[in-house]
């Protein structure tokens, strides 16, 4: 007798096999994300191209973010099976070109291509928890998922220092092969064709135009404001063609019969509140993510060559968090309350972030970002849950990608907003906390030198050179990287204390998320039509 799992009725064993190759496709989308970072030195080194290093994850960022929503509606009205396989191959081929690539210019369009992949990859494993799971079983899937995404993060920046190191910077994308040709066969037997409910089949192509008009310029302005500043000709176009293609997107998809995505959904409370919600604890997510190192390297002075290790504490925190969340979702059946300590949590940690200064201790400041991490990973399996449990299953894929597409924006929403409030702060601040003998020897020239490199202070080499080039005495240059210091550890007082903020808002709005209780079944209506291959 075949033992049967999931709501959809399938043979355990499909459904493990299934759910075990998402994981990895999801690894490896969420791994390539991080795990350049650490490899940038050597590829600069090899390929040039020092003024457009910071593109070659923005591009993988951009093209992975537009990919969510389209897919996810896209596999709504096709079916999951082919997308994904596509994006397997499209990831596949993708890494093998970046890995090749001769150039600072092919590097940056490779990755790009294959951002499209990990897109996919990125936004339909947790679709295919909802095909194969009822709500009220999915909280410990999640989890789990959570966990897994989690562990990318955590072990990218070694894993790619280590590859760097022993091999060449051009196996961390080669890598990705041997891992990938397994999964396409196995997905290929394995992945159940659930067939969609009959719809129309038309594609918005004027949708998916706009989207893509609207999405791509705002993150590209998001992206490059914090350097060339908010003001700037560029970043104003940007944004204003985001602004006017929004605009026309929104009344494309409401004179289309099946757009690409579907405005109505936004008027169900829940999903409403879901997305807010979801969109502000990005914005505390990723800013706990970038300065959070920057405080522990350029405040508390740790090396620069473990800068990935800072955040293993928060990220194990989310880890456990992420599961323990999914566990008492599905024995509770509710996913409110665990949205709304995980919110909590997130606040109480990133207000004790707010008050450390260059006295904190390390064993001090991980305790803060555990607490951190722990309350943003009860978050993620509360908000994807809700979001699913209130829709029909013919809209799983919209309303699941459209939950990970804001997270990411309030996220490049967050890491421009408060960069900008870090530079300016340390700018504000470093005048002030220099003795006043150091700031007679430098002069007002070299002040503002030092005030628009706060980089400088994880990278030795940088600040060696820019102490090489100010030329100062002894005690001269002990106060300035004291003063450094103290003022680069203010900044990121405040941009924590914002933060904290901003997650105070999050509360309010998770308050008001109604529990509706979570369906027993997956939403497919009548008998299970899936089957093994196909």
């Amino acid at each position: 007798m075949i033992q049967k799992d999931g709501s959809a009725g399938l043979p355990r064993r499909q459904v493990i096999i299934t759910m075990a190759c998402a994981m990895t496709g999801l690894f490896l989308a969420a791994l390539d994300q991080t795990v350049v970072g650490t490899a940038m030195p050597r590829i600069i080194g090899d390929l040039g191209g020092f003024d457009r290093y910071t593109w070659v994850t923005t591009a993988y960022l951009v093209a992975s973010t537009i990919t969510v929503p389209i897919v996810g509606r896209l596999s709504d009205i096709f079916g999951r099976k082919w997308f994904y396989l596509a994006g397997l191959v499209i990831f596949m081929i993708g890494s093998f070109a970046a890995g090749t690539a001769n150039s600072m210019t092919q590097l940056i369009a490779f990755r790009a291509f294959q951002g499209l992949g990990g897109g996919v990859l990125m936004s339909l494993v947790f679709v295919i928890v909802g095909d194969l799971y009822a709500p009220a079983e999915r909280g410990r899937i999640q989890g789990v998922i959570a966990a897994v995404f989690g562990m990318s993060s955590v072990i990218g920046p070694t894993l790619g220092g280590f590859i760097t190191d022993t091999l060449s910077w051009n196996w961390i994308f080669y890598i990705n092969l041997p891992i990938s040709v397994p999964l396409i066969v196995a997905m290929s037997l394995f992945f159940p064709r659930i067939k969609p409910q009959p719809m129309d089949r038309t594609i918005d192509v004027l949708g998916i135009i706009t989207l893509i008009a609207t999405v791509v310029p705002l993150l590209l302005a998001l992206s490059i404001a914090g350097e060339a500043g908010w003001t700037s000709p560029d970043v104003i176009i940007l944004f204003a063609v985001a602004a006017v293609a929004v605009i026309i997107f929104v009344f494309v998809e409401m004179r289309n019969s099946n757009p690409i995505m579907p405005l109505h959904i936004y008027t169900n409370p829940v999903l409403a509140v879901t997305i807010l919600a979801t969109f502000v604890t990005g914005f505390g997510m990723f800013g706990a993510i970038i300065f959070i190192p920057l405080f522990f390297q350029g405040v508390l002075g740790a090396s620069a060559t473990s800068s990935g290790s800072f955040l293993t504490p928060m990220m194990l925190g989310t880890v456990v968090g992420a599961s323990i969340s999914g566990q008492v979702i599905s024995r509770l059946g509710s996913y409110r309350w665990p949205g709304l300590a995980g919110v909590v949590l997130m606040s109480i940690g990133m207000f004790l972030m707010s008050t450390t200064s260059e006295a904190t201790t390390y064993p001090v400041a991980i305790s803060f970002i555990v607490l951190l991490g722990f309350g943003l990973g009860f978050t993620f399996p509360s908000f994807t849950i809700a979001a699913q449990n209130v829709v029909e299953h013919r809209f799983l894929g919209v309303a699941t990608s459209t939950v990970q597409f804001y997270r990411t924006i309030g996220g490049s929403l967050g890491l421009a907003l408060l960069g900008s409030l870090m530079a300016n702060r340390f700018q504000d601040n470093l005048s002030d906390s220099l003795p006043a003998g150091a700031l007679e020897q430098i002069g007002p020239d070299r002040v503002s030198e030092i005030a628009e490199n706060p980089a400088a202070m994880i990278n030795p080499d940088a600040l060696n050179g820019l102490m090489a080039r100010l030329d100062l005495s002894e005690s001269a240059t002990s106060a300035v990287l004291d003063s450094l210091r103290m003022a680069l550890a203010s900044a990121l007082s405040s941009v924590f204390f914002a933060t904290f903020f901003i997650l105070l808002t999050s509360l309010v709005i998770v308050f008001f998320l109604k529990d509706v209780p979570l369906r027993s079944t997956s939403g497919m209506q009548g008998p299970p039509r899936a089957e093994q291959s196909g």
